[in-house]
């Protein structure tokens, strides 16, 4: 069962070294093909996931486009029992940093609670990257609006235009996700956010030293490469357990992907992705104005770990916290987007709640089915 894979850590920002940077080229990758733009194919994902192109506006570095992907549970053979044949409300989930979207478990989970479930790759992510692309570079964490409408008006074309939506997002998507229900009262029925950055690792006061350096750096060279230090072992996790982690719990099922690894895309998801000036000053403009207070209208679902572990060396701890952000700062940024927060924690959870082993992930989709007969069912 145990199984040997690579144990490379993910990078944490460290932007008080900015001004070493300088721009350095990614490794080259094979792209798998894109699905078209004027009709639903067959998704990467298997049976019961299809995906399309979404054309956007060009910029500085050619075509862009984002991708949708959908959910259709009468193709999908293992759909979960019970599942409506007519879907109530949609949910459209944005991926975070060097990520894509590739939970199946995630999309048939809302589709059993009769959620019509779509995913979006943003631009110059995932399935939406091109090879004349600078990975997951934007300036502006606002741009991605237009990814989002694009996204939506295929969602209410099918859904129709009065369905109720639920957005939800990870990590920096769950970030965007914030910033877009704010910037559009009304818009959404409610959010889901998991483990959401929200403000930078460290402090606010570290924000507010780095921020200007980053942001003259940013000016001069918007795509100039930011040092990072191999801090956490993120990646390490998500390829599952490792003959160097010893024999399995006595309670680890032989199916759970916790174990088997999850089998990111390499060329979609990388070991070391490169982060750049101007995409990091844009992050940091959307963490202050998180922390400023923001006015999300709809009830708000927050999910993090129970504990943080940030250190250069390696613990079998890291299977069962957040190696990548403080989840302190998580549920106190949380309290600050609007009127109407729910804060759950997760002891045992790694830093994509519903990636954790089977017994964490089952009771984070409790949580999220007992708060959305709250707040979501009708």
């Amino acid at each position: 069962m145990a199984r040997k894979r690579s144990a490379e850590p993910e990078p944490t920002v460290r932007p008080e070294v900015a001004t070493t940077a300088a721009v350095e080229p990614e490794e080259a990758v094979t792209f798998p093909p894109a699905p078209p733009a004027d009709r639903w194919a067959p998704d990467v994902l298997g049976h019961g996931f299809q995906a399309r192109t979404l054309p956007l506006h060009g910029d500085d570095e050619g075509d862009v486009v984002a991708t949708l992907v959908r959910h259709v549970p009468a193709d999908d053979p293992d759909a979960l029992t019970g599942t409506p044949s007519v879907p109530s409300f949609a949910v459209l989930y944005l991926h975070g940093w060097n990520d894509y979207f590739h939970q199946h478990e995630l999309a048939r989970r809302w589709s059993a609670l009769g959620g019509a479930f779509y995913a979006l790759d943003l631009r110059k992510y995932g399935r939406s990257l091109r090879e004349h692309q600078t990975r997951g570079f934007v300036e502006n964490l606002s741009t991605y609006d237009e990814d989002l409408h694009a996204a939506l008006k295929v969602v209410r074309g099918e859904q129709g235009v009065g369905t109720d939506l639920v957005l939800m997002g990870h990590s920096t998507g769950g970030l965007v996700a914030a910033l877009w229900a704010h910037r559009h009262p009304g818009a959404l029925r409610a959010l889901v956010l998991n483990s959401p950055w929200l403000e930078l690792q460290g402090s606010a006061v570290l924000r507010g030293v780095a921020q200007p350096i980053i942001d003259r750096l940013a000016k001069l060279q918007p795509r100039a490469v930011i040092p990072t230090s191999d801090l956490g072992y993120y990646q390490r996790v998500l390829l599952g357990w490792t003959d160097d982690d010893g024999d399995l719990p006595d309670d680890a099922a032989a199916d759970d992907p916790f174990y088997t690894g999850w089998s990111p895309e390499p060329a979609w998801r990388v070991t070391g992705a490169t982060i750049r000036a101007g995409w990091l000053s844009a992050v940091l403009h959307g963490h202050a104005q998180v922390a400023e207070g923001l006015e999300i209208s709809c009830p708000v679902l927050v999910m993090s770990s129970g504990r943080t572990l940030i250190s250069p060396k390696w613990s079998p701890l890291m299977r069962e916290t957040d190696t990548v952000l403080d989840v302190e700062q998580i549920r106190r940024r949380a309290l600050q987007l609007g009127p109407l927060v729910t804060v759950a924690r997760f002891e045992g959870a790694i830093h994509d709640v519903l990636l954790s082993a089977g017994a964490v992930r089952e009771r984070a989709y409790a949580e999220i089915r007992r708060w959305s007969r709250a707040y979501v069912l009708r």
